[in-house]
């Protein structure tokens, strides 16, 4: 075993000729690793590891989901339309929900007053105002773009960064580039419905509806559910003197889950799924059908790992560029540049598995010298501490 100083090619290919006879090296897909395994052992096997391969897979997985997030809103407002029936819930995939029917409210309920026509509603907090100037980005690069300017001249007219344009250059509408932003986690997600369904009745006090989830098991605070019910409220009122005929109507539709919860139904084992995820998998590929393709692919490449059937991977591929996932397009020209290894990983027993826990664990050793241990002692610990 030896901890090498740095990750550069020649430090790799310089420590293979000092070693001869090494016949197979397991690596992640770091263009690097494989230059300095060309260079320093170029009789040797190289193996693209899976835990690395399925990490790729979900990173693409996720990015589709975030890009089509808004077909699943959008098929879910259009079934619960004038004269359609509601959607039913997707659930989110831990955490408490509401018990089904209608709950008391902790106290006198206002009659509902007039209320405003439904609009679209902005993302609550901060997320508005990203959303807002990351749409003003968008068209301004696209706007650069088109009048012919490269990219390094849009980032010089825009005074942004190169790889800032490019991140906007590439997406092909601006709502691609808000998943995380609007899409960010919240302890209030398995209630949502729940605080929709209170602010339709009139109740309109946060702290009112915050007790009231407190005993459903949530754990946030008043301001959580203030900062959502926020874009609710008309102008002219204040927390302090509420006006409950001043208000937008919330949400009827139940709450789509988040690309997260979507992204981890749709990556995991079909027989291992809960009765909620396999609800989410069930709406999100009947709502989209670039999921429901996503879908497929994902399977096919998780029979394809698990079993080591290796020599499948380029048909696999094939299939993905035919497809109009931009995504996993992306994925299938990385896994071209390195096709000999990835194949050469899905089908032998070799994989690098036990040493990523020694990478966390190298990771600890690092934090505890606060990044001060010059490399000799950090080597020592590293294999002594094995």
């Amino acid at each position: 075993m030896d901890v090498l100083p740095g990750r550069e090619s020649g430090t790799l290919a310089a420590w293979l000729r000092e070693h001869p006879g090494v016949k197979v090296v397991c690596r992640d897909r770091a263009g690097a690793y494989a230059e300095g395994i060309r260079d320093g052992a170029p009789d040797a096997i190289q193996v693209a590891d899976r835990f690395h391969l399925w990490k790729n897979v979900c990173e693409a997985a996720g990015k589709t989901v975030a890009a089509h997030h808004h077909c699943l809103r959008a098929a879910a407002a259009a079934q619960a339309g004038p004269g359609a029936p509601e959607p039913a819930a997707l659930v989110p995939a831990a955490g408490p929900v509401a018990p089904p029917g209608p709950v008391p409210p902790p106290g006198p309920v206002a009659p509902p007053g007039p209320v405003a026509p439904p609009g679209p509603v902005a993302p609550p907090g901060r997320p508005c105002r990203l959303a807002e100037r990351t749409r003003d980005r968008y068209a301004q690069v696209q706007e650069c773009l088109a009048r012919g300017l490269s990219r390094a001249a849009a980032a010089r007219d825009l005074s942004l960064d190169i790889q800032t344009v490019r991140r906007f250059a590439n997406a092909s509408c601006a709502e691609e580039l808000l998943g995380k932003a609007e899409h960010r986690s919240t302890k209030l997600d398995p209630f949502i419905d729940l605080v929709n369904q209170r602010w339709n009745q009139g109740v309109t006090n946060a702290e009112a509806i915050t007790a009231e989830l407190r005993t459903l098991g949530f754990k946030g605070n008043a301001q959580v559910v203030r900062r959502y019910l926020r874009p609710f409220r008309l102008p002219g009122t204040s927390r302090s003197h509420p006006d409950p005929d001043r208000r937008k109507p919330a949400p009827t539709v139940p709450a789509v889950p988040k690309p997260r919860a979507i992204s981890k139904a749709l990556l995991t084992h079909p027989g291992r799924l809960s009765e909620d995820d396999a609800l989410i998998v069930k709406n999100a590929t009947a709502g989209c059908a670039h999921l429901e393709r996503l879908q497929q692919h994902i399977r096919s490449f998780a029979k394809i790992m698990a079993q080591r059937r290796g020599q499948e991977l380029p048909a696999w591929l094939e299939a993905v560029e035919a497809d109009d996932l931009p995504e996993l397009r992306s994925l299938a020209a990385g896994m071209r540049r390195d096709l000999p290894a990835i194949i050469n990983g899905l089908t032998l027993e070799h994989n690098s598995g036990a040493v990523e826990g020694n990478v966390t664990r190298v990771k600890r050793l690092k934090r505890d010298g606060y990044g001060r241990a010059k490399f000799d002692l950090l080597r020592a610990q590293i294999l002594l501490a094995a």
